[in-house]
């Protein structure tokens, strides 16, 4: 059998990584097998620190010439090991009759012991790594520094045997944890975490309390017989801390004008209108950017938006998803490994899709009981009784039975939900008269804006389902068909009464949308482009609220939400919780 798996991982591991690997070993399988990073304050600041070092490298003698030196400082030296095949880049190499010491720059501060202070165990491993590549190239290392920028200290390191035998063991149980692609389990209630950049992927305190109590059920066993590793802790964690942030300074772009050109300027997309310049937009400040029917952007424009991870998504002009221009997606195949082969699991698609269909029909049932002017209790009763058979379903057929007859329920109690006034005149046509919901095309005002809604709402879901590592187009409830995102619609499920048709609600009793903002195409009905624009903003105040995990007990936007749920399917696929903890709403 070929093993794949070195090929699928940089020939070298960097001594920053070990590092990170010593720090967390979860921390080091995103940053290194995901491909993952975000920044934070250190990482800045420490990156900073660095770039004054790196910005006059200057050559290390050769050790016969090093030998032959009284002193020597060279900056910025890279040199690997082939033995260990690590790589490290040291900040400065100093040499003093002919023995060489590297020193590595370092953001915070030294350990404080009773016995003194001391680097902390990840710098010293990372330290010891440029003394073993010191050693191989021919120098004569003994020591090592770490100069802690925040007090201003140098704390040495000694590279005895027993130093260097524990840096090259873990080398070694890196290098095996990057091939297995199995990720590490996360720390239970480290005070690393809150800190950590990467808290909002890594989501450990989630994780933790989800394995406490989902141990066993259909999912857990599937992954047993595969093999996969599910990791079984009896440490429950009852108190989930607020470690992600509810809101992203990053805003979504909607470009609706036809004939719209769209260019950059050094950071900045300059959106213009025949050779007028309507709009500048920092990139950084976008986090994502949609393309609505005619409109033109340069390639310089889709060169830098890909390399700032910042998706473009193209839609019609009447808003029906075509596809997404991204960056490469996360580096790790293994997820989309084990999505594919549990794709062709009978057992594990239905437990996935029963979770899904039952928490769509009750967030639809929720939209009933808090919108609908006088809900029908029969209909609620009706709802709650799917929801409940759809946890018991065994198989889609039954699934897609259950979940059609709960949707004419739903649908046949919609229009209570509407409660705006419509107006007379020439958008007589276009009133808000919500009978049965029909597409391809909406042949009234309020199933166009439902389309629309759903529309956007897979786009969303497919950005997440890219950002996670998934591949969007293979699901376990929706059948795999040509150009259809069937991960993202099994995901969006559960979303659609509490985004889509909220914000399709919203819109129209806050008449954020009114009768005149429709055109009629033959037998379809479409917004116009005044139309689709308000509704943007209804859809994008929708996704920017607020609202409580039911099971973490915070509060985050909806969009943030959406990634939460990818991830938490994520940790599903990959073996780490049992069953697929779908959001349903109090």
């Amino acid at each position: 059998m070929d093993t794949s798996e070195d090929r699928l991982l940089p020939d070298y591991l960097p001594a920053r990584m070990v590092n990170e690997f010593v720090y967390c070993p979860r921390l080091f399988f995103f940053e290194f097998v995901d491909g993952l990073f975000r920044e934070s304050a250190d990482t800045i600041e420490g990156s900073a620190q660095h770039a004054k070092v790196d910005a006059k490298p200057t050559k290390l003698p050769a050790p016969e010439e090093a030998a032959d030196s009284e002193t020597i400082h060279s900056r910025s030296v890279t040199l690997a090991s082939e033995r260990c095949r690590v790589i490290a880049k040291m900040d400065l190499v100093e040499s003093v009759g002919g023995v060489v010491t590297p020193v590595d720059y370092k953001h915070g501060k030294p350990r404080d012991t009773k016995d003194g202070l001391e680097l902390w165990p990840s710098d010293r491993v990372q330290l010891a790594i440029q003394g073993l590549v010191l050693r191989e190239a021919g120098y004569v290392c003994e020591e090592g520094v770490a100069y802690y920028a925040k007090t201003r200290q140098r704390v040495r390191v000694r590279f005895d045997a027993e130093v260097m035998a524990e840096t090259e063991r873990l080398i070694a149980e890196a290098w095996q944890t990057a091939k297995l692609g199995i990720m590490p389990a996360p720390l239970v209630d480290s005070p690393k975490c809150p800190a950590c950049s990467m808290v909002g992927i890594c989501l450990p305190d989630e994780t933790n309390s989800l394995i406490a109590i989902q141990i066993g059920g259909p999912a857990h066993e599937q992954l047993l017989l595969f093999g996969e590793p599910v990791r079984e802790r009896t440490a429950a964690q009852t108190l989930v801390r607020r470690l992600v942030t509810p809101r992203s300074e990053r805003k979504p772009v909607y470009l609706n004008t036809q004939g719209t050109r769209v260019g950059k300027s050094g950071e900045v997309l300059q959106i213009r209108e025949k050779d007028d310049l309507k709009q500048e937009i920092r990139i950084g400040e976008v986090c994502q950017v949609n393309l609505m029917g005619n409109v033109q952007l340069t390639t310089q424009a889709i060169q830098t938006l890909c390399e700032a991870d910042v998706p473009i998504c193209y839609f019609s002009q009447g808003g029906w998803f075509y596809g997404i221009t991204s960056g490469l997606n996360t580096k790790n195949i293994f997820l989309r490994q084990s999505q594919f082969r549990l794709a062709d699991v009978e057992r594990f698609r239905v437990s996935v899709a029963g979770q899904l269909v039952a928490g769509k029909i009750r967030n639809q049932r929720t939209m009933l009981q808090r919108n609908h002017v006088e809900p029908k209790p029969e209909a609620l009763l009706g709802m709650k009784q799917m929801a409940e058979a759809a946890e018991r379903a065994n198989g889609l057929e039954q699934l897609l039975g259950i979940e059609g007859n709960a949707a004419r329920i739903y649908f046949s109690n919609f229009p209570g939900l509407i409660k705006a006034d419509d107006e007379g005149g020439e958008q007589a046509q276009f009133r808000f008269d919500f009978s049965a919901r029909n597409r391809r095309p909406p042949k009234d005002a309020v199933n166009a804006l439902l389309s629309l809604a759903y529309s956007m709402l897979a786009k969303d879901l497919t950005i997440a389902c890219y950002a996670v590592g998934f591949d969007p187009f293979m699901g376990f409830y929706h059948a795999p068909r040509f150009g259809r995102p069937a991960l993202a619609l099994d995901l969006m499920e559960p979303f659609r009464p509490l985004i889509a048709d909220s914000a399709v609600v919203n819109a129209i009793n806050t008449r954020m949308i009114t009768p005149k903002d429709f055109v009629q195409a033959g037998p379809a009905v479409a917004l116009s482009a005044a139309g689709r624009k308000g509704f943007f903003r209804a859809y994008e105040l929708r996704m920017d609220s607020l609202v409580t995990h039911p099971l973490f007990d915070y509060r985050v936007s909806y969009r943030r939400l959406l990634e939460i749920q990818v991830r938490l399917l994520a940790r599903v696929v990959q073996g780490e919780i049992a069953e697929y903890p779908v959001f349903t709403t109090r």
